[in-house]
């Protein structure tokens, strides 16, 4: 059985996130959703927030389970899994930059491979903290963030 990893904050999962994943369930047998997050730092959404709106957004009959990590190296997270790859999303040269050394450390620490998969490219301009501070602001992200997401957002505002 294959089985990756997907790893984020996801605070909050924006739809260019839950794109990545539901590819990468059509890549692998399995697709582990890894939030992670540092309990020395507050997020913007509690982390079991993050994990309800992941998984009240996904499709249900999707070979994905969503669970938290906090305080470790991913490599170690992916080698307990069992993952064959870590799978990530880029929007753009940028993000490739930021991810390749990441990705190349990892592989030198545990051999596990890092799986690029390139973003859609309606959603190229979409960032967690992006739609955050639009929303924050009054503007609509419909569109951009899930229903139950954007609902958060606005609530939050208030």
């Amino acid at each position: 059985m294959s089985r990756c990893l997907c790893p984020g904050s996801y605070d909050p999962v924006t739809n260019g996130h839950l794109d990545i994943i539901v590819r990468a369930a059509a890549l692998y047998d399995e697709v582990v959703v890894g939030v992670l997050h540092n309990p020395a730092k507050r997020g913007r959404f509690p982390v079991e927030q993050r994990l309800e709106f992941i998984t009240r957004s996904l499709p249900a009959d999707l070979p994905v389970r969503v669970e938290a990590f906090g305080g470790r190296l991913l490599v170690d997270i992916a080698k307990e899994l069992g993952a064959t790859a870590i799978v990530k999303g880029l929007r753009g040269g940028t993000d490739f930059a930021y991810e390749l050394p990441m990705a190349l450390m990892n592989r030198h620490l545990t051999g596990v491979e890092t799986v690029f998969l390139p973003g859609d490219p309606a959603l190229e301009h979409v960032s967690s903290s992006l739609v955050t501070e639009v929303s924050q602001y009054g503007g609509d992200v419909t569109g951009l963030v899930p229903d139950v997401v954007r609902d958060a957002l606005v609530a939050r505002r208030d």
